[in-house]
């Protein structure tokens, strides 16, 4: 694995000969739910305008291309792991492996993976880490909007099951209102006890 720094989609694609998938992960920070990753084969015969990190985008923004990576995609997969094995295994490790599930779950292999950060788990195929890469190469843009909605979208519907937390507004977070609702109603089963805000709650 290398890990590279400002490099161009042009330049990924003289590097990358065959298909390539990007891959990125939505929550590692949150207090509750999964950690969520995709992984995302683009069809360069059907480009994608506006793409970009996903926290650079609106919610609108990113609901639209959403839909429409998901009918122009060669292949998309949503890996994830659970606040269960985040607690057993850590935050970072359970990042790598719910990598590792969305590129497994690709119907397509690609011949190389572009991950977004500085480090890419053992796909076994060459992988390359880069550096702010959700801003840089399109395929890691798409990874991005794709976890980043499908994890938002699950904190709606716990927000529905547990409307006391506000989890449809801060998405699980460590906010000021996230406390105060664990102050006042104490922890839920999808929160992560690994977690030390989150510990601090659990019963002695």
């Amino acid at each position: 694995m290398a890990v590279i720094k400002n490099i161009s989609e042009d330049q990924i694609k003289t590097i990358c000969q065959g298909l390539y998938a990007g891959v990125d992960e939505v929550g590692r920070g949150p207090l509750v739910g999964d950690v969520v990753t995709a992984a995302v084969i683009l069809d360069p015969s059907k480009p994608i305008k506006g793409l970009n990190d996903s926290k650079k985008l609106s919610e609108k923004k990113r609901d639209l291309l959403f839909q429409e990576i998901c009918a122009k995609a060669l292949c998309y997969s949503i890996g994830r792991a659970s606040p269960t094995e985040i607690d057993e295994l850590n935050i970072l490790h359970a990042t790598m492996l719910a990598m590792q599930r969305a590129v497994a779950g690709l119907s397509q292999k690609p011949a190389v993976v572009l991950v977004d950060g500085n480090r890419s788990p053992d796909f076994g195929i060459l992988s390359h880490a880069i550096v702010k890469g959700d801003g840089l190469i399109d395929a890691i843009s798409a990874a991005s909007v794709l976890a980043k909605v499908t994890r938002d979208e699950e904190m709606k519907a716990l927000d529905k099951k547990f409307p006391q937390y506000g989890f449809a507004k801060h998405k699980g977070y460590p906010t000021k209102a996230h406390f105060e609702a664990l102050e006042a109603h104490g922890i839920i089963e999808a929160h992560r006890k690994s977690f030390k805000p989150v510990a601090a709650y659990l019963t002695p």
